[in-house]
């Protein structure tokens, strides 16, 4: 630098040294593990309190709001739907807009807002429905408002799931990914089984200990404890609000799929032609356009200079959307398995059946999920320990059994675990009317059957997934597992209406009658029985198409 001397050129490096190591020891001292307390206790919490009101839900609405099953039930389905279908809202707003931290805390202040209302709904009168007349057992339906209020509740819930659960593991990878390290993925491995595991036990505790409370000390002392829960889940997220890595928003991959979809259609008219030049991504690992589906490679045609995205898609993209479209016929198939899995009638089962382990403790009707949810931790960890090793051996399949394979067998024992159901409930049936208790410990083969077609299926379907779609794809791997339990919600719910409509033409006892000892749920079992089987057949050809339209790539 001309004119400048040496003292002066001293000074200006010496400033510049200084800032760098300031911002550079900022950036340090960003992420790493001591953020893992903060997002693990906030996802930990959050399940605690929001698992910890589903369970009992049903009588809620059947008790305090003088719902029937079916309505109860319907209600609770599309509860369900709105929560996971929200989730690829909030992924989406995260990864464009927000911020994965923003979108965190503001799921969190919606849930925080949701289980406060629900609460007020348990301690003002005013705000449910008068209680039933115990003279001529008549009961007053809610009001319209007290109805808004209610579905504002489930609304603000499935808004806060809908943003916490897609972004809360990918936040904390984030932090992890900050530093660079020979034993940084030794560290998000690490990061992933805490993760996982203070999930489960979350699970656990909500489905015992806090419906143990709410069946012993009422709902207004069981539904503030889920508040004091999510407090707790957003004051300990927040609290370390100054040590997280905030990764820049970028584009998502949903509006990739939206912009080649867009690009494909107002190119319709273009012939396309061997000699015709497409454009690649440079950001991506580069791939070759294929063959089927060739009206979407109208998308990634050069025709002239634009290169806006809303005019020229890019190979990479057209193919990513291709191979979603490969596998979509075999994900539809899961969906009926999420439906029969996530039923309220066991609950409503094991409320008329004796569930005394001794004379002065009963077990809650709402945690005999809870057998479900063993069953899945006790066989995966059996496959992967044990069983894995030997099968590998044989099927020369790195996990043991091909993907397709697990998610046949899932479906196969989903349609046993209704064929027992349909038999127990059966004979419960008839050993109410009859006058006598039936155990309710004769449901748990049917939860034990169903947790295990849960996790043959479900985890075949995310290694399925993740095998089948591109690396740059992993997110939306979970996207699409979160789609089929919303579209899951939406079947439940569909399926009981018709169901109940159909069984109560003429003025006949409604196959889902709330009073089960009246209506025939094992009627209703069968069915499901009959749909899974129905659901195995086409999972079966979807196989074989997908595996034509494979080998044409």
């Amino acid at each position: 630098m001309e004119g400048v001397s040496n003292q002066e050129k001293s000074t200006i490096d010496t400033e510049l040294q200084t800032k760098l190591l300031l911002h550079s020891d900022d950036h340090d001292h960003k992420g790493g593990m001591r953020t893992m307390p903060f997002i693990i206790a906030n996802e930990a919490f959050e399940r605690l309190a929001s698992y910890g009101l589903m369970p009992n839900m049903i009588f809620y609405l059947m008790e305090v709001y003088h719902m029937e099953a079916v309505t109860g039930t319907s209600i609770l389905s599309i509860w369900s739907a709105l929560s996971n279908g929200l989730s690829i809202f909030g992924a989406f707003i995260a990864d464009s807009y927000l911020g994965r931290f923003r979108v965190i805390a503001l799921g969190s202040l919606s849930t925080l807002l949701g289980m406060v209302f629900l609460c007020l709904t348990s301690i003002f009168p005013q705000l449910r429905p008068s209680s039933c007349n115990e003279l001529d057992t008549s009961c007053n339906p809610a009001t319209p408002t007290q109805l808004a209020l209610l579905f504002s509740c489930f609304g603000l819930l499935s808004i806060g799931s809908g943003c916490i659960r897609p972004c809360s593991m990918a936040f904390g990878a984030d932090q992890l990914n900050n530093h660079p390290t020979q034993n940084n993925q030794r560290l998000i491995d690490s990061y992933f089984n805490w993760y996982y595991a203070s999930a489960s036990m979350s699970t656990v505790v909500s489905f015992t200990v806090l419906v143990y409370i709410q069946d012993q000390y009422g709902w207004q002392v069981g539904f503030s404890v889920p508040v004091l829960f999510m407090v707790c889940s957003a004051l300990m997220f927040l609290l370390g609000s100054s040590l997280y890595v905030k990764v820049k928003v970028g584009e998502s991959p949903f509006s990739g799929f939206i912009q080649v979809l867009v690009v494909a259609i107002k190119n319709r008219k273009f012939n396309l032609s061997h000699d015709d030049c497409y454009n690649h991504s440079h950001g991506m690992d580069r791939v070759e356009l294929t063959e089927n589906l060739r009206f979407l490679n109208k998308a990634c045609v050069i025709k002239d200079s634009n290169t806006d995205p809303w005019s020229l898609s890019t190979v990479e993209k057209v193919e990513s959307l291709k191979s979603l479209i490969r596998i979509a016929p075999i994900w539809s198939s899961g969906i009926l398995l999420f439906t029969t899995s996530s039923q309220s009638y066991p609950t409503l089962q094991a409320k008329a059946m004796n569930r005394h382990i001794t004379s002065g403790f009963e077990i809650p009707a709402a945690s005999f999920v809870l057998f479900m949810v063993l069953t899945v931790t006790i066989w995966l960890a059996f496959y992967d320990r044990i069983l894995v090793p030997i099968l590998t051996k044989y099927t020369h399949q790195p996990r043991g059994l091909h993907p397709k394979i697990r998610m046949g067998i899932g479906l196969l024992i989903s349609v046993i675990a209704m064929v027992v159901s349909a038999i127990v409930e059966t004979i419960r049936r008839h050993v109410a009317r009859s006058g006598n208790d039936m155990s309710a410990m004769w449901l748990v083969p049917q939860y034990a059957l169903l947790g295990l077609a849960e996790a043959f299926n479900a985890i075949g379907q995310m290694e399925f997934y993740y095998t089948e779609l591109p690396r740059s794809m992993s997110s939306v791997a979970m996207a699409m597992f979160m789609v089929s339990n919303a579209f899951s919600g939406l079947v439940g719910g569909v399926l009981v209406n018709v169901v109940d409509l159909v069984t109560s033409e003429g003025g006949s006892v409604s196959w889902l009658s709330s009073d089960i000892n009246e209506g025939h749920v094992d009627y209703y079992y069968w069915l499901l029985g009959l749909l899974n089987l129905l659901n195995f057949f086409y999972f079966l050809i979807c196989c074989r198409f997908h595996k034509r339209f494979t080998l044409s790539t």
